[in-house]
């Protein structure tokens, strides 16, 4: 067991036992919580999705971002 693990079961110790309910209850709800946090790769399929759906909103094409590339590296 860490230092933070018994830090926190003493804490815990030391409260009503009313009030341990709601520490697990909030322990449980911090969980849950945490599944609907998107993932690194989920943010990074969300913002390729939205990139492209600004591309054919603007009509961008591939060759037209190749292109744009090209001319940044040429000094254009």
């Amino acid at each position: 067991m860490t230092t933070f693990e018994q830090s926190l079961l003493k804490e815990i110790s030391s409260l009503p036992a009313d009030r341990r309910a709601d520490v697990l209850a909030f322990v449980r709800y911090l969980k849950i919580s945490l599944k609907d946090e998107p993932t690194l790769e989920q943010e990074y399929d969300q913002a390729i999705k939205d990139a492209r759906k600004v591309a054919r909103k603007f009509m961008v094409t591939s060759t037209d971002i190749e292109a744009e590339i090209r001319a940044v590296r040429a000094g254009k």
